[in-house]
């Protein structure tokens, strides 16, 4: 008895595909320098959720910086750090 090879061979080329796009694509883009600016400015988040409004003349903003960091270890040996920062800003202003 014949065992049906078309869900397998469409699986495989999905995949395939999949792999050869994430190669071209890990071969065209190079390594870039940090900006220190930009480094320092997410190293001086606060941990945890911070949400800021500002409401003046003609401009409504929302600023918020949020931060997670733990460290996560696998039995006695070496860890790894998770560092993740992030801000964000949303603004309107009215214009004539």
């Amino acid at each position: 008895m014949a065992a049906p090879l078309a869900p397998f061979a469409w699986t495989a080329l999905r995949f395939g595909a999949m792999a050869a796009t994430a190669y071209y694509v890990s071969r065209r883009t190079s390594a870039k320098p940090k900006h220190v600016w930009r480094e320092t400015a997410l190293d001086d988040v606060n941990d945890g959720l911070e949400v800021t409004t500002d409401r003046s003349e003609g401009e409504a903003n929302t600023h918020s910086a949020a931060r997670f960091r733990r460290t996560v270890r696998v039995g006695n040996g070496p860890g790894i750090e998770i560092d993740f920062a992030a801000l964000g800003r949303v603004r309107f202003r009215r214009v004539e």
